[in-house]
C-alpha cells in the first residue's frame, strides 16, 4: 500500500541490496586477482560512480564465468523512499561486510623478502556486494538461492551500471588476498546465512 502511495505522489524508489556468493574449489584462486584488481581501480577512482560501476561489470563478468563453482549464496536488501535512510542502510551493511573475515582489503601490501613465492591456495572465496540503486529490477528483488535466479542478478547489475540507476557500489571479499584461506569452518562462523545452491 505505502509502495503505491509513494509511486503515486512521484518520490524516487531506492532499494539497498547485499549478495553473498561462496565459490569453492581448486580453481577459484585467480578470481581473487581479478576483486584485488578491482579494488585498487575503486581506491583510485576515489568514488566515481562511473569507474566503480565498470568494475562491478568486471567482477560479475567474471563470477559469471566461473559459475561452475558456485556453491552457496544469500542476498538481502530494503525500499526505501528518503535516500538519506537508503545512505544509512547502505553504511551499516558496509560495516557489517567489512567485519566478516578477513573481508578488509589490503592491495598495498607487496611479498616481504623473507615471504616464500609458494603460498596456499585458498579453496574458498566468498564475494559480498552491496548496491543501492533507483527504480525496481525483479531480478534482484527476489530470492537468489538457486544458480540460473543469481546468473540473472549478475546480468541485472551489470545492466543497472549501463542504465546510470547505481547510486552506490561496495565491494568486499574473504580471503582478502592470495595466500590468505578462509576455512569450511570459517565459513560457517562467518557467513551463516549462506544457503547451498
Amino acid at each position: 500500500m505505502r509502495d503505491t502511495f509513494n509511486r503515486m505522489i512521484g518520490r524516487t524508489r531506492y532499494v539497498v541490496f547485499r549478495l553473498f556468493l561462496h565459490l569453492g574449489g581448486d580453481e577459484v584462486a585467480p578470481i581473487l586477482g581479478v576483486l584485488n584488481s578491482a579494488g585498487r581501480a575503486a581506491i583510485a577512482a576515489d568514488g566515481d560512480l562511473e569507474i566503480l560501476g565498470e568494475e562491478l561489470v568486471q567482477i560479475s563478468q567474471t563470477l559469471l564465468q566461473y559459475d561452475e563453482y558456485w556453491l552457496s549464496a544469500a542476498n538481502e536488501g530494503d525500499v526505501f523512499w528518503d535516500e538519506g535512510e537508503a545512505g544509512d542502510y547502505v553504511n551499516d551493511l558496509f560495516t557489517d561486510s567489512a567485519q566478516r573475515y578477513a573481508a578488509d582489503i589490503d592491495v598495498s601490501s607487496p611479498l616481504g623478502a623473507n615471504e616464500p613465492l609458494s603460498i596456499p591456495v585458498t579453496r574458498n572465496i566468498v564475494v559480498m556486494i552491496t548496491v543501492a540503486y533507483e527504480g525496481e529490477v525483479p531480478d534482484l528483488e527476489t530470492d537468489l538461492a538457486n544458480i540460473q535466479a543469481l546468473k540473472e542478478a549478475f546480468k541485472a547489475l551489470i545492466n543497472l551500471h549501463y542504465k546510470h540507476k547505481l547510486k552506490a557500489i561496495q565491494v568486499h571479499f574473504s580471503p582478502a588476498q592470495l595466500g590468505d584461506e578462509l576455512t569450511n569452518d570459517q565459513l560457517l562462523q562467518y557467513y551463516p546465512e549462506l544457503i547451498p545452491l
